[in-house]
């Protein structure tokens, strides 16, 4: 049997979590002491996902030469640099507002880039 020890990030606790792993198969987990911990213990051992975050360009802003994004939800961790490489192509047009979606469905994901603040 396979075991791999990780730090819950779930909430604010950190809980150290073991999986038991069984042919890939989550068999049993360990340490958390809630539901969340469980849940984010299974997706990491067999599906880990990420937000991914970073900057684009803003044209035509007169105060923000660049813009915060993210992922509007988590994509496959396999995929992150593939969305920071589409990313990299990507310029917004002033004004953005918190929330804009700044480019749809990132690598095939179905997942949203929006802008994290302003930039008039």
């Amino acid at each position: 049997m396979e075991r791999e020890t990780l730090t819950c990030i779930r909430c604010p606790r950190g809980c150290q979590v073991t999986v038991s792993l069984e042919g890939g198969e989550v068999v049993a987990v360990e340490g958390n002491c809630c539901p969340r911990g469980e849940a984010y213990a299974r997706k990491e051992v067999t599906a880990p996902e990420r937000v991914v975050t970073t900057t684009v360009p803003v044209d035509g802003s007169t105060d923000w030469a660049v813009v915060s994004v993210k992922t509007a939800g988590d994509v496959p961790k396999r995929l992150v640099e593939s969305v920071v490489a589409e990313l990299s192509g990507v310029r917004a047009e002033a004004p953005v507002h918190i929330g804009d979606v700044v480019l749809r469905d990132v690598c095939g994901t179905g997942v949203d880039v929006v802008a994290t603040r302003d930039a008039i």
